[in-house]
């Protein structure tokens, strides 16, 4: 077999680390995209956001992280830019409920031009709490554009804690 022959037979491989680093790029493409598909599900048909998605702000939904203490659950959630106002917080049942929306008006008058942006954007996310919660006890607090929800949870759920035997 000749060297020509032996280039023809040659296969380009990838290593591992190009392979996963390639999916996850996917991956954040496909979430992205699902992202404007919620936001935007009925596009214009005639508009360039037809086949390109576009937000009217760069509002996300925000970061949440939920765990439990000894004596309650916390939710907390990042919602930088916000105001305490456009925020609202509902409890039913064990679903919390963190609704928002932020709405900008930039206006700027200099000698030689004058520029006006308007854009919004909202959000809604729920999560279940892991256990049963007092809800007439819920607080919240909001600082330096965290917002901390703190349920206390009921003596019931305090005292529910299995150990599991590992095989």
């Amino acid at each position: 077999m000749g060297k020509a022959a032996a280039e023809d037979k040659a296969v380009a491989t990838k290593k591992p680390s190009e392979i996963v680093s390639r999916a996850e790029d996917f991956e954040h493409w496909l979430d992205h995209l699902m992202e404007d598909v919620w936001r935007r599900p009925f596009p214009s048909l005639f508009g360039r956001d037809r086949w390109l998605p576009i937000r009217p702000l760069s509002i996300r939904m925000p970061s949440i992280d939920v765990y439990e203490e000894k004596d309650s659950v916390v939710v907390k959630a990042e919602l930088p830019g916000m105001k305490k106002e456009d925020i609202e917080v509902n409890l039913a049942g064990e679903n919390l409920t963190i609704k928002g929306e932020k709405k900008e008006d930039k206006e700027v008058k200099e000698d030689d031009y004058y520029r006006r942006e308007r854009s919004y954007g909202s959000f809604l996310r729920t999560v279940s709490l892991p256990c049963e919660v007092k809800s007439d006890e819920i607080k919240a607090s909001f600082k330096d554009g965290v917002l901390e929800v703190r349920v206390p949870k009921t003596e019931d759920a305090k005292k529910k804690s299995v150990a599991v035997k590992i095989d």
